[in-house]
């Protein structure tokens, strides 16, 4: 999602100024590639680009195709193939033995739909969406781009326009399954492509602790481009001098902070405060909330100590509450230092959200990314 944020927010400068954009999106993929499929780029008439559609050898060629669609008003699909003697001189050299196809959108202001507009709804919401593109491989094909933005993903049915109706099934897959899909779209006796993105929030870092080792994570978060929350009860020490990173600051005990939160399942949590007392009543608020992340500062001990705690307080701990509870929070990498701590805990954040192993990519026995997106 930062890419995305970034994105939008390039382009509400770009539009203050009266200056012309396209959006680059990856939106297929045959082999392998740096970027999968919903990488995006926003380039300006005056040669400013923001995100990236791959490590860096795309995005040359890629700024003169798109201040071609900026000149013609019109969008287009580029493909790059690296298998080539083409793909070789324009300087790709990206060792992924792959093609990957780009669809360039023109931007147009006029349009109350335009991609920008539709990438920014989505921004404005804390719930699951499926963003629909439609592009075509071959070169006399429509592009059509990116139309549809569905965002109520917990109703059973969606409104679908009828023209629209042959894309139902594929779209009630990629919610069900929680993951993109790239399909087909029949129209006026031809047969273009379609991404469908399954995409989430932004993550909500909340960490409970005001102390000099949450600065690193904070810093460390914000370079993830995560909403960051700070909360302590001392409120000496949650400002924003210290913390000028955090999107939000909240001086309070601790039996006030659910209140003062909107969890939810991309909602994550750290208690770090150093104060058991204060951290234990958290914990026990937090179990019963939809979060799927409670990192606990602190050797085993302490956490063991708090179940025990609860247990005589007359609180049952269900396994399903202890397995979003992490103590001691973070990877084992070593870490000994506040800022190798914050690596080592944003890294098991990512992993679980993710619903990775976190193991070393050295030991995969399959692809990097698993088929995405999903193929029907």
């Amino acid at each position: 999602m930062k890419e995305i944020n970034d994105i939008v927010l390039a382009a509400g400068v770009a539009a203050s100024e009266n200056i012309r954009m396209v959006l680059a999106t990856v939106v297929k993929v045959e082999g392998s590639s740096y970027r999968r499929p919903g990488a995006r780029m926003l380039v300006t008439e005056d040669g400013q680009m923001t995100g990236a559609i791959s490590g860096g050898c795309l995005e040359g060629d890629a700024l003169k195709k798109a201040l071609l669609a900026i000149h013609q008003q019109k969008n287009r699909l580029v493909s790059y193939d690296t298998n080539t003697e083409e793909g070789s001189s324009i300087g790709l050299q990206l060792g992924c033995n792959g093609i990957v196809h780009i669809l360039f959108e023109y931007v147009d202001l006029q349009r109350k739909d335009h991609p920008i507009a539709l990438l920014q709804r989505l921004l404005q919401q804390r719930e699951e969406g499926l963003l629909i593109t439609f592009f075509s491989t071959d070169r006399q094909g429509e592009q059509k781009g990116t139309r549809l933005l569905i965002k109520d993903l917990k109703e059973q049915a969606f409104a679908l326009d009828a023209h629209y109706s042959p894309l139902n099934a594929h779209i009630q897959f990629a919610k069900r399954e929680r993951k993109s899909v790239l399909t087909s779209f029949p129209e006026n006796g031809q047969s273009s492509e379609v991404l469908i993105e399954y995409l989430v929030p932004t993550v909500h870092l909340v960490i409970a602790g005001a102390g000099n080792d949450a600065q690193p994570v904070v810093e460390t978060a914000h370079l993830l481009g995560w909403k960051i929350t700070v909360v302590d009860g001392r409120a000496s020490h949650v400002n924003a001098q210290r913390f000028p990173r955090a999107h939000q600051l909240i001086a309070a005990s601790a039996a006030e902070i659910k209140a003062k939160l909107s969890i939810d399942p991309w909602t994550v949590f750290v208690l770090m405060t150093h104060n058991y007392a204060y951290d234990l009543t958290l914990l026990k608020d937090l179990m019963h909330t939809s979060t799927r992340y409670i990192g606990s500062l602190g050797p085993k001990t302490k956490l063991l100590r708090m179940f025990d705690d609860m247990q005589k307080a007359g609180m049952t701990v269900t396994e399903s509450q202890r397995s979003i509870i992490y103590g001691p929070v973070g990877l084992d990498i070593g870490a000994e230092t506040s800022e190798e701590i914050a690596i080592a805990i944003l890294a098991e954040i990512k992993a679980v959200l993710n619903n990775r192993p976190a193991t070393s990519l050295k030991f995969l026995k399959t692809k990097i990314h698993t088929e995405y997106p999903t193929i029907i």
